[in-house]
């Protein structure tokens, strides 16, 4: 029997025209827990990369209407700093420098084990924030992705999945504030129905199980979970 993945909040575009390999690699993701945005050309692919909040990118080279190096170094000019990963058949040594150099963070060949590419996506992801490990520790409270636990002060919190994915995406920004929108585009992956309160009920229980100083509203911005809480 298969055993289902942990899910994380890490919103992801793949960019790959191939319709069987696409299907393949979106089901494959979604199921280790990433939510997936697929575009089949290059100038989909560079047109979400400028305008959506995405925390990394699965990249093939040969699409149609605009080529992915060409893409990887438009979006690299324009200074979006997504981690993206190049997913190719090109397996010559020139091929891989020349996507490195264009401004890819990983280079894979095709075929490739679906567990190694969202292990390599959970990589960028943490090096892109900082964050060498794979857990997450912000105050008092530990979070670890993989077993899908959250403790305070060394006890066991339970979270929805969704209080989880909001809190996951706050912690990946520690100091940093994220707006209710770029909150959603962390949890929320495209067609899914997002009520207009969500993210503001999922912020109040978070407050009521970790303590109400441990998120902070930062008014008419967004919300913010500092390094240290503050004194009283």
């Amino acid at each position: 029997m298969h055993t289902p993945y942990p899910h994380t909040p890490m919103r992801i575009l793949l960019a790959e025209d191939d319709p069987q390999l696409g299907d393949g690699l979106r089901a494959g993701l979604r199921q280790r827990g990433f939510l997936v945005d697929w575009v089949r050309d290059g100038e989909a692919a560079e047109r979400e990369l400028r305008s959506a909040a995405y925390e990394a990118a699965v990249l093939d080279l040969g699409l149609p209407r605009m080529d992915g190096l060409e893409v990887l170094a438009s979006v690299r000019r324009a200074r979006v700093t997504v981690p993206v990963l190049v997913l190719t058949a090109r397996d010559g040594v020139p091929d891989r420098i020349r996507g490195l150099d264009s401004g890819a963070d990983d280079y894979v060949v095709k075929p490739v084990d679906l567990d190694e590419l969202a292990a390599r996506l959970r990589a960028l992801v943490r090096r892109a924030h900082g964050q060498p490990q794979e857990g997450l520790s912000v105050q008092d409270v530990t979070l670890d992705p993989a077993a899908r636990s959250v403790q305070l002060d060394g006890e066991a919190v339970t979270l929805s999945a969704r209080e989880f994915d909001v809190l996951h995406a706050l912690m990946l920004n520690v100091g940093r504030v994220l707006s209710r929108e770029q909150i959603e585009q962390h949890v929320y992956s495209w067609g899914q129905e997002v009520e207009s309160n969500a993210i503001e009920v999922h912020i109040h229980h978070l407050r009521r199980k970790l303590g109400s100083s441990f998120i902070q509203t930062v008014r008419g911005v967004g919300y913010l979970v500092p390094r240290e809480r503050p004194s009283r």
